[in-house]
């Protein structure tokens, strides 16, 4: 059923492909919708900051910031924006983080067009949208890091540097990007490899990339 009343959406994802996909099945969902496209993490929260908008659907990996902190600061920025995850990684890996850090949805970028146009539709009305897995996640594992359930688990920050490592990035780039020291990066890949009992950084890397935690 396509809804009747007048919305705005602001999609933030570096994919042309799929922000011009999204905007279709908002479009054919909903009768008078208004839909917004940014590509990078600043770009959204510019807009964000720059007019008021129904709903943002964001990307997990962008270019330009971490996406859990993108969300805490869209968060941080406009507290009663509901925000929705559309992400190519697995549920497990980020869903439970996402949702913690602000997300009301947290989907793949393999859903059905019906279970995403499903999903904005109840987000709209102030409910979240958790999968039955998700829901598992949350309510079995509640401390427990996503990524590795055998493992003690990981803060956002480590997560973040994890991930990072993994795309490449040396410790002097991750400062930069996460606007910290080298020092304290190089803390957090110390605390890595002791929670993770990893011995070098080509072992994290090889852990992330065995969890499918970058794209």
């Amino acid at each position: 059923m396509i809804a009747t009343e007048s919305v705005k959406v602001l999609i933030i994802d570096d994919h042309e492909v799929v922000r011009r996909g999204v905007k279709q099945i908002l479009e054919e969902n909903f009768l008078y919708v208004e839909v917004g496209e940014a590509e990078t993490a600043q770009k959204g929260i510019a807009e964000v900051r720059r007019e008021p908008w129904n709903l943002a659907i964001v990307d997990i990996s962008l270019p330009d910031q971490s996406g859990l902190e993108l969300l805490q600061e869209l968060h941080r920025t406009a507290p009663k924006l509901p925000l929705m995850v559309l992400s190519l990684h697995p549920e497990e890996q980020y869903a439970v983080r996402a949702i913690r850090a602000g997300a009301m949805a947290y989907l793949t970028k393999h859903t059905a067009p019906e279970e995403l146009a499903k999903a904005v539709k109840q987000v709209l009305t102030g409910h979240r949208y958790v999968t039955p897995s998700i829901g598992e996640q949350m309510a079995d594992s509640p401390v427990k890091s996503p990524a590795s359930p055998e493992h003690p688990p990981l803060s956002d920050r480590e997560f973040d540097v994890l991930v990072l490592l993994a795309r490449g990035r040396s410790i002097k780039q991750i400062a930069q990007f996460l606007t910290l020291s080298v020092k304290t990066i190089s803390t957090y890949r110390s605390r890595l490899l002791d929670k993770l009992q990893l011995a070098t950084t080509a072992e994290l890397v090889r852990y992330a990339l065995d969890r499918h935690l970058v794209d």
